[in-house]
């Protein structure tokens, strides 16, 4: 008979925890909402004026023209992509990836000097979160240019006139999203028209209303915290000489903890937690560096008032880096400042060769089908191709084709009409060359070149490999 063996409790790692796992998370497993006071010092009115600055840019961009192309058009549906008035489609792999390859190294780069700035001073989730949504969230909670907890009862009247503000900003941010991809013209003809009529159009503008509503009023600053890859992806693009936001622990520890007597060894931090509750990710900035830390710099705004309020001088948590905070010189020139800028220029430089090298059309040449010749008359050989043109420009052009290093050959297009092409067509015209026998004659063939010119001087030599009897 075998004795039953008590069962022991098996322990909670979140809910014994003596701090919690995440800045959003209670011991308990809770959702920890944070409403971070506002420090608004320098940093924050420069960042405020970026910020605004940025929005009002993000709004332009769609109506905006260069060359009569639009500034930033990613028409995914008819895989046209405008940027900088300069359209890029699917057949321009090179010059596409190189773009973006340039844009990634650049971000790069920027993270190896200057940390993680975009994060806190040009990402549309930090931009518009602190300096649109919790703003609006202070007004009906009343705590306007303070911030920290509510200061009025949240009644259900006051909830739904916020939720109602939410509602029509992120509509409107969302049609201004949805004007990147269909262009302000085709955006336009869809807000007068019924809903019934473009219900694709209609479902992903209220699908990005509602991922956006879902964002700004409930997931927030876990964004940056949870499901962003670019705080993770800090560890690789961050060096000891990065720059960052920091806490000088040399300067400010051991914190003072009530008064102390002249002469004690007390470090400059007075342990207010100031740095923490207008974090708007909710850490502690004095831990070190962490992956949470979007560098906003509302510590430092917040730190300094403090070390101006006590006598001491600014600067205990400031732009740095950790070797600087170490002690360690600092240095601008290393092998990531050196290399990165190295292979960004050879990349733009091939990116810029790449668009000049791109003319008015494109124009490719296939052999037909069937047999590679055929004997029209005595002494006369025949071969079948089809030119595939692709119209570039944003006129109708009608496009010619002569034969080049093909003496006696003669070019017949089987329809003329199909070599007028309107903007952005597609068009496959087949054609014959017929030349005399003694071209091939000994070797097979006979290279030659086919030769296709447009309205505006644009000119394209296409190699062409007649095939007839030896």
């Amino acid at each position: 008979m075998t004795s039953k063996q008590p069962s022991l409790p098996i322990a909670d790692p979140v809910s014994s925890a003596e701090t919690p796992v995440l800045s959003t998370l209670e011991l308990d497993g809770r959702r920890r909402w944070l409403y971070p006071r506002l420090a608004m010092g320098t940093w924050w009115r420069w960042r405020r004026i970026v910020a605004y600055a940025l929005m009002v840019i993000f709004v332009l961009i769609p109506h905006l023209r260069i060359g009569g192309k639009p500034v930033l058009l990613l028409d995914v549906t008819a895989r046209r992509f405008t940027i900088l008035g300069k359209t890029f489609l699917p057949t321009d792999t090179v010059p596409f990836v190189l773009l973006w390859l340039g844009i990634f190294l650049s971000i790069v780069l920027i993270t190896a000097v200057a940390g993680r700035v975009w994060c806190g001073w040009g990402c549309p989730q930090t931009v518009y979160m602190e300096y649109l949504f919790r703003p609006i969230d202070r007004l009906f909670e009343g705590t306007v240019g303070k911030g920290g907890l509510p200061r009025r009862d949240r009644s259900p009247l006051w909830q739904v006139a916020r939720v109602a503000v939410y509602v029509v900003l992120c509509m409107f941010l969302a049609h201004t999203f949805l004007a990147y991809f269909v262009g302000t013209e085709r955006l336009a003809q869809w807000m007068r028209a019924s809903p019934l009529e473009q219900p694709a159009a209609f479902l992903v503008m209220a699908g990005t209303t509602v991922a956006m509503l879902f964002d700004f009023l409930y997931f927030r600053e876990q964004m940056c915290t949870l499901a962003c890859p670019y705080g993770r992806l800090q560890s690789v693009m961050l060096d000891s000489q990065s720059l960052i936001v920091a806490y000088d622990p040399v300067r400010g520890e051991p914190r003072k903890k009530g008064k102390h007597a002249p002469g004690d060894n007390a470090g400059d931090c007075v342990d207010c937690n100031r740095c923490v509750v207008v974090c708007p990710t909710g850490i502690d900035i004095r831990d070190g560096l962490q992956m949470e830390c979007i560098n906003c710099t509302q510590c430092i705004d917040a730190c300094d008032d403090v070390m101006r309020r006590v006598g001491t001088p600014t600067g205990l948590i400031r732009y740095s880096s950790q070797d600087a905070i170490a002690g360690k010189p600092q240095k601008l020139w290393r092998l990531r400042t050196v290399l990165y800028p190295l292979i960004l220029l050879v990349v733009f430089a091939a990116f810029t060769w790449a668009l000049l090298s791109m003319r008015g059309f494109d124009a490719q040449i296939v052999r037909g089908r069937g047999a590679p010749f055929s004997m029209t008359t005595v002494g006369v050989v025949s071969n079948s191709y089809q030119v595939r043109l692709l119209n570039r420009s944003e006129q109708p052009q009608t496009y010619r084709l002569s034969l080049a290093d093909a003496e006696g050959a003669t070019l017949s297009v089987i329809d003329a009409e199909r070599l007028t092409l309107e903007p952005d067509q597609r068009q496959a015209i087949p054609l014959t060359v017929s030349f005399p026998i003694h071209l091939t004659l000994g070797q097979g063939s006979h290279a030659a070149g086919l030769v296709v010119s447009d309205e505006q001087g644009n000119q394209r030599e296409l190699k062409l490999q007649l095939i007839g009897p030896r």
